[in-house]
């Protein structure tokens, strides 16, 4: 995709779900490329997400994954496309009920791919 311009997420990026929930890698890259230590995000690794309160009819509805989309940067790591913060993303509830994207807070460098 050219002209895509974003920021690299990495381990240290501070995600949340739209709930405030804490967005995690539940596995972690083993060694792969670090950018000021943390490993560099992939659509390789699987996403928990830990202290959702979200309730439907009082009843606990909790956001407890997210699957993200590359999007077609066209920037791969070991194969996998690596996340942006611009990268299309879902959290969803056990029960595989979508609810919402995301919230990135915070991020490591631009990128920009021409």
């Amino acid at each position: 995709m050219s002209g895509t311009s974003g920021s690299l997420l990495d381990t240290a990026a501070v995600i949340g779900c739209p709930h405030g929930g804490r967005v995690t890698a539940a596995t972690p890259p083993a060694g792969g490329v670090r950018v000021a230590g943390a490993a560099v995000a992939t659509t390789a690794h699987s996403y928990v997400v830990t202290g959702c309160p979200h309730t439907v009819d009082r009843v606990p509805m909790p956001c407890v994954t997210v699957r993200w989309t590359a999007g077609g940067s066209g920037i791969t790591l070991d194969g996998a496309p690596v996340l942006l913060d611009i990268s299309a993303a879902q959290c969803f509830t056990a029960a595989f009920v979508p609810q919402g994207p995301p919230v990135v807070q915070g991020t490591q460098r631009k990128v920009t791919v021409r």
